[in-house]
């Protein structure tokens, strides 16, 4: 197989004109409603635009959910309630509207006639993220079983190997000071998707900083600048999987998308449904981890006594993993689209009503953790967060994500026992995805060895 794919696609002309068009439906006309919204003081508004509730939107949350299992304004309904959040993810009665439950369905039907197909993103069909049954259930259950719990385990030698390198790569600087989200965070991840999606070495820094970008059109509500940043990303991302595609057809390995790509019969996929499948691995199995490693080594940070705790009780990190997944959930929010007049804890959602479900909210409910506030690496049942969602649409990548995180901050600490952050990190701006571009840190004066 060549090493390297032709991106080609990626110069082609972008249609300014439909792409245009494609953010103004998709994000340029909520951004405005939302942005007059919060500053008229809608709860729900200024949860999604706020810039001011970016870094802390805890106490935001508190007052929605005091408000009611299900908060409507003028603008939509949302709900930062466990129970409710929870009924709803699983709920057959409610979908993701072709990723884009929040607008009308006939904005729906106008936004998938005119979006380029070189540039569909996470939100479009056909990623899982944007369909439902049956195309969800067939789509998954292809894909999943490179993410059962068995196949999940089986990687653990290749994590720990990857977290050495990086790690060995760090120490032998001379500086004593890096960038954890840039040398180790980030790249962890993607080295061990690489190998699910057969991405040769030399492509993984482009792998990488596409997907950073296109990540942003996770968001709801991007500026025109921030659109255009990601939509070349994507096509770039796109380009790329349709030339990997073509050459694993070719000469396939032994990775999923080889799998994939030289399936046949019924459970053939089309290049367009590999490609949406490749992005939504590349996601599932990247963004929630980067920032899951990065929010995990600062809340230690900030809670030396957990830390401490976990130091002495190492069979413990897995637990301070599910509880930085409570406490600081890498995805913050999702939307669902009523497909019925439904009952969520006595509030009538209307058939075709989108409903925002603050995960990070639903997260520090008093009613299922007791003292959510409070950081606590034992707690028993941390387990039970909604960072990786819910029902038919829970995370394909959850099991590998725990994994990587308790085991690429336990080989953090275990390298560099006086790991400090040595200044205020820098959080993306992204408010569906809670992270942080830049984390300085400090190994400290005794940076220890690896030992043999």
């Amino acid at each position: 197989m060549s090493s390297q794919p032709d991106t080609s696609l990626a110069r082609r002309a972008t249609r300014p004109a439909r792409s245009w068009a494609t953010w103004a439906l998709a994000h340029g006309i909520g951004k405005a409603f939302l942005t007059v919204g919060a500053r008229r003081g809608d709860p729900l508004a200024r949860l999604m635009a706020d810039p001011s509730l970016n870094a802390d939107p805890f106490a935001a949350y508190e007052r929605v959910r005091a408000a009611g299992p299900i908060v409507k304004t003028k603008l939509m309904s949302g709900t930062a309630s466990h129970a409710a959040a929870n009924q709803v993810l699983r709920s057959a009665d409610f979908g993701v509207g072709s990723g884009h439950g929040e607008l009308p369905p006939l904005s729906r039907r106008v936004l998938s006639r005119i979006v380029d197909p070189d540039a569909l993103g996470p939100m479009d069909p056909p990623s899982l993220l944007a369909v439902d049954p049956p195309d969800h259930a067939r789509y998954r259950r292809l894909v999943s079983r490179e993410f059962t719990a068995r196949s999940v385990a089986a990687l653990e030698p290749r994590i720990v190997e990857v977290a050495e390198s990086l790690l060995d790569r760090v120490a032998g600087d001379a500086a004593t000071s890096f960038d954890l989200v840039d040398a180790y965070a980030s790249q962890l991840p993607v080295a061990v998707i690489a190998d699910l999606l057969g991405v040769p070495e030399q492509w993984q820094d482009d792998i990488l900083a596409w997907g950073n970008d296109a990540a942003l059109l996770l968001d709801p509500s991007l500026s025109w600048r921030d659109y255009r940043v990601a939509e070349v990303a994507v096509r770039r991302l796109n380009a790329w999987f349709d030339d990997h595609i073509a050459h694993l057809r070719a000469d396939p390995g032994t990775d999923l998308l080889s799998r994939l790509a030289t399936m046949s019969g019924d459970e053939q996929l089309d290049d367009r449904e590999l490609r949406g499948v490749g992005l939504l691995v590349l996601g599932a199995g990247f963004e929630t981890t980067v920032n899951l490693i990065g929010n995990a080594v600062v809340q230690l940070d900030a809670h030396p006594d957990q830390l401490a705790v976990v130091r002495e009780r190492p069979e413990l990190w897995p637990h301070a993993i599910e509880e930085v997944l409570r406490f600081d959930s890498p995805v913050q929010m999702t939307l669902r689209s009523a497909y019925a007049d439904v009952d969520v804890g006595g509030h009538v959602v209307s058939s075709g009503e989108p409903v925002v479900l603050f995960l990070g909210g639903a997260n520090r409910d008093p009613d299922v953790f007791d003292d959510p506030h409070h950081f606590d690496v034992t707690r028993e049942n941390a387990n039970e967060h909604l960072a990786f969602s819910s029902g038919i649409h829970y995370c394909l990548g959850a099991g590998l994500a725990r994994l990587e995180g308790a085991v690429a901050v336990r080989t953090l600490y275990e390298r560099f026992p006086d790991l400090r952050v040595a200044s205020p990190p820098t959080r993306r701006s992204t408010r569906v995805l809670r992270g942080y571009e830049s984390i300085p840190v400090s190994a400290g004066v005794s940076r220890a060895l690896r030992v043999a």
